[in-house]
């Protein structure tokens, strides 16, 4: 499959560059322009329809890794009461990643299924998680974040992370959840612990429609940063008024 990466974005307007890496010799070239992260979009190159949609899973500053799976847990159960199917894998920084290979959905579509899904999970567990975009207003609690899909990107599987050790976004069984690090599947160790083939291919379940009643919801849910956008602005007025005091 042709994957459209590594975007370069030329002042502040919409002109955008992507590089396509198809085969090992671009993959090559970008390594030796000192590529280490590679993001992608769920567009591959070419297509208007995203391949996927993506719920990333955020913790807090200093969490413990069991409250990422606890939050990965609800989105699953959120995704099994709708019908679909996830695999998931870690960020490769102190998050996961929960995929869901899709068909037949634009990209406005397939990121109004992903801010519903969002909701739900935390609706089932609000102690755990929270789909407030601003920190402040999280309190401590994982971030079901939904902007990923649609156009935006995430980090590819097998991609290092420029973290200390060099960490591998890598996939992982939901049986053994649980039990992984985020930080244990680094450039060094990855071809021992994930071992030949593809198993983030292996473990991704098949492409699935998105139910009409899911799109629907999401379109009625505002999009995150929007709503972030506008509410910080709002507090940002709210605090001037209160430094100016009231008018004499």
């Amino acid at each position: 499959m042709r994957w459209a990466c590594w975007r370069r974005s030329r002042g502040t307007g919409p002109n955008r560059r992507w590089k396509l890496c198809d085969d090992r010799r671009t993959l090559l070239w970008l390594a030796n322009q000192r590529a280490v992260e590679f993001h992608v979009p769920f567009l591959p190159a070419g297509s208007s329809q995203p391949t996927g949609l993506v719920l990333d899973l955020d913790p807090p500053e200093g969490a413990d890794f069991s409250v990422v799976v606890a939050a990965a847990e609800l989105v699953r159960r959120a995704l099994a009461d709708t019908g679909l199917s996830c695999a998931v894998k870690t960020s490769g920084s102190k998050g996961v990643h929960v995929v869901v290979p899709i068909r037949d959905a634009d990209p406005s579509d397939a990121a109004a299924a992903t801010r519903a899904l969002a909701a739900r999970a935390a609706a089932l567990d609000p102690t755990v998680a929270t789909t407030a975009y601003i920190k402040e207003d999280r309190h401590g609690l994982v971030f079901v974040d939904s902007t990923r899909s649609g156009t935006a990107t995430i980090v590819a599987a097998y991609s290092p992370r420029i973290r200390p050790g060099l960490p591998v976004s890598a996939p992982v069984a939901w049986d053994e959840l649980p039990a992984a690090a985020p930080g244990r599947v680094t450039v060094r160790t990855a071809g021992e612990l994930l071992g030949a083939g593809d198993p983030w291919a292996a473990a991704l379940p098949e492409p699935q429609p998105l139910p009409a009643e899911l799109v629907a919801e999401g379109h009625t849910i505002p999009v995150a940063r929007v709503a972030a956008m506008h509410e910080g602005r709002r507090r940002a007025r709210a605090r001037r008024a209160s430094e100016d005091g009231p008018p004499a």
